[in-house]
């Protein structure tokens, strides 16, 4: 029989969606708040191997990336772009335009769909940088957690595959590492699963910390079955636990359902076993992962059956269209590690993606041993290990293919740093013709050793904090946006006291001052400076409202952000009447948005008004960009009330503190 040929075609989904909103034109000069955190105890008595690299790589902030938080929850209908992959027997979506994501795996023969496809497209605050949704197959890369390009597009074109018909290849430059990556999606003909060759490269001269997990959402009715019988358990409490695999207590965690709290668990697979990892619903049929053994670790996030992880359902989804859960595989054994990778180096490995099934009986019999041997028996048959292997072999030498048809563009920022290094990295160009208006200065610094000033009020741009662009900077001829840009790096390189002098010799000459005014507040805070960042930050909230700036999204954006922040550095010293009266020369529209009812809130407590606040509750609000794990509500009802959290606000992670 000939086979079915594949196919790679442009195409469009229509969904509910928000739009993930600007970039916020603040620079993140703090580290956002960060669940994965360990605390020194939870150090003691791990694997070396594991404690070293919990404690190598770790960010002091996300910069250059730059926080998006500008989003709501209002859905209307949204045509997005697709690209896909389909044989005889699977059709994979892949969302360029949102990471690169795989928004399903269509299994053509039984009409099933493996994974969990989110039937709405709504941003919440779970990235490094921010905006991030929930579903399908995410690529991660950068640091712990979810990445910067959560929501971000990234460049795809046709390659030749090694089977001699086509593969979809993805690719970014990713900013918070300086590296560049790729993820080919391989679909041979009449194949049952997908082949997703992965390579993460550094063309330093340095070694650089690497991050890698490939998340995948599943229906969260499922099993969970993977090559262990250990796992690390980290509950969101910074701590991290050795326990046993299914469960010691009697209660078999291997079943989403099956715990109260959201949690992880990072599966201790033995070296030398096959890497691979299954979601089984009771009928015995899933979706299996599995990968040659450079991606190592395996994972299983839930979300759990309480209050708060069941709200964070409801809130990253549709209600009543069903919960996830998550199975994860990556370079480490948790997602609290880095690896390193050396200079002028490269790691890749090879997954595949396909159908699974089992016998049910042995699935969800109870006997945790059985349950494992019957699905990796049943994965044996499907793609032996070997056949994982040799498709990776077969892959390699494709890696570094010329993409041919382009199918959608991402940033320009690879070309600037190819432009500015001449790396070679066959496989994933980065053309000059990709430099954009925010590449364009930078550019000019990197030909002239000028950075070009602006030509009037607005806000600054995004800052390059890399050594190199640094280096550039401090020897450029010192004008203001060339000293706000300058300080912006210093900062970020721990050299803080530099930093504050950059700002300060721009502050006099500066066109337009008050993004070097909030630095210089930041820097007072950071520094415990409490009331002096307080005038600051009431200073730049004037000076930004009396710009002659175009009155348009940008400014009101501005606005916002800056008149959020001032708000609560001023009410930090107690200062009721300024925080007031930044509040009422916000936007109406600004004003009426749930993220700003929760500034309104504080801000009513702070004047004493606890009936107010009681008031807005009962009024309901949302806070849009609600941080993952934040107990910022449930902190400011406890103040105004003794009754129970409602459940529209309970957005709890973990038990509540003894």
């Amino acid at each position: 029989m000939t086979p079915t040929a594949t196919t790679i075609r442009r195409d469009t989904l229509t969904l509910p969606a928000a739009a993930p909103g600007p970039y916020n034109p603040l620079p993140p000069l703090r580290p956002r708040d960060e669940l994965h955190e360990l605390d020194e105890r939870s150090r003691e008595g791990l694997p070396r191997d594991m404690a070293r690299q919990l404690g190598y790589g770790r960010l002091r902030g996300i910069l250059p990336a730059r926080v998006r938080d500008d989003y709501g929850r209002d859905r209307t209908d949204t045509t997005v772009d697709t690209l896909v992959i389909e044989n005889a027997s699977l059709r994979v979506t892949v969302l360029p335009g949102l990471g690169g994501r795989v928004h399903s795996l269509h299994h053509k023969p039984t009409g099933r769909e493996l994974l969990y496809t989110n039937p709405v497209l709504q941003p919440a605050d779970f990235a490094l940088n921010g905006a991030w949704f929930s579903g399908g197959i995410e690529w991660n890369t950068g640091a712990t957690g979810h990445g910067v390009l959560s929501c971000a597009p990234v460049h795809a074109a046709v390659v030749p595959a090694p089977d001699g018909g086509s593969m979809l290849r993805l690719w970014e430059w990713e900013p918070l590492r300086d590296i560049p990556f790729q993820v080919d999606l391989w679909l041979p003909a009449d194949s049952e699963f997908l082949y997703v060759g992965v390579r993460v490269r550094n063309p330093h001269e340095t070694a650089v910390p690497v991050y890698w997990w490939s998340n995948i959402a599943v229906p969260e009715e499922r099993r969970v079955l993977a090559p262990a019988d250990e796992a690390w358990h980290f509950g969101y409490t910074s701590a991290l636990r050795r326990v046993s695999v299914p469960g010691a207590d009697g209660t078999d965690r291997t079943y989403p359902l099956r715990g109260e709290y959201p949690a992880d668990y990072f599966y201790e697979v033995p070296d030398g076993q096959r890497r691979w990892i299954a979601a089984l619903d009771e009928q015995g049929h899933g979706l299996v992962q599995t990968s040659t053994d450079t991606l190592r670790g395996r994972k299983l996030f839930r979300w759990g059956s309480g209050t708060g992880g069941r709200r964070w359902q409801e809130w990253l989804t549709e209600p009543g269209t069903g919960g996830y859960a998550e199975i994860q595989a990556g370079l480490a054994r948790t997602q609290l590690e880095h690896v390193r990778l050396d200079a002028e180096s490269e790691f890749s490995w090879l997954e595949a993606y396909g159908p699974l099934h089992a016998d049910p009986a042995a699935v969800h019999g109870g006997d945790w041993a059985a349950a494992r041997a019957a699905t990796e028996e049943r994965l044996a048959a499907a793609l032996p290990r070997a056949d994982v292997d040799a498709a990776y072999d077969a892959w390699l030498p494709y890696a570094d293919a010329e993409p041919g048809t382009v199918l959608a563009t991402g940033s320009g920022w690879g070309a600037l740093e190819v432009l500015r290094a001449r790396y070679k990295l066959p496989g994933t160009p980065f053309d000059e013709s990709l430099i954009g208006p925010e590449q364009r200065p930078w550019a000019e610094l990197l030909h002239t050793g000028v950075f070009p000033e602006s030509g009037g009020p607005g806000a600054p741009g995004p800052t390059l904090v890399a050594r190199h662009w640094r280096d550039m900077l401090e020897t450029a001829p010192a004008e203001p946006l060339t000293e706000y840009h300058l300080g912006i790096a210093q900062w970020h390189a721990d050299d803080r006291a530099q930093a504050v002098r950059s700002w300060e010799r721009a502050l006099p000459h500066a066109p337009s001052r008050w993004a070097l005014l909030r630095a210089l507040a930041v820097a007072d805070q950071v520094d415990g400076f409490r009331e002096r960042a307080a005038d600051g930050y009431a200073k730049a909230f004037d000076e930004l409202s009396a710009e002659p700036w175009d009155d348009g999204p940008d400014r009101t954006a501005a606005i916002a952000a800056l008149g959020r922040e001032a708000i609560a550095a001023l009410l930090a010293v107690d200062r009721t009447a300024p925080a007031r009266a930044v509040w009422d020369r916000l936007d109406p529209g600004t004003r009426a948005r749930g993220r700003f009812r929760l500034v309104e809130a504080g801000l009513l407590l702070a004047e004493g008004d606890r009936d107010a606040v009681r008031a807005l509750f009962a009024d309901g609000f949302e806070v849009a960009d609600l941080r993952e794990g934040a107990e910022t509500i449930g902190e400011l009802w406890a103040e105004v009330s003794d009754e129970p959290l409602p459940a529209a606000y309970d957005f709890r992670m973990r038990p509540p503190t003894p």
